[in-house]
């Protein structure tokens, strides 16, 4: 069970990480990127990353 701990923390150190790259650092909610589960991480950094991906696809 530690070994999965271990490894949802450093999930969630590297969703962290990447978000903070492209600027985002608080939810709408006004919550810190620490105090998210790994889920709503995965989420966000889906819809981030999405997001970058449609702006380069239109040369923005």
């Amino acid at each position: 069970m530690a070994l999965l701990k271990q490894a949802v923390e450093q999930r969630c150190a590297y969703l962290i990480n990447e978000l903070m790259r492209y600027g985002y650092f608080k939810t709408p909610a006004g919550k810190q990127l620490y105090e998210l589960s790994l889920t709503e991480l995965e989420m966000i950094h889906i819809g981030i990353k999405s997001e970058f991906g449609k702006h380069m696809n239109r040369g923005e």
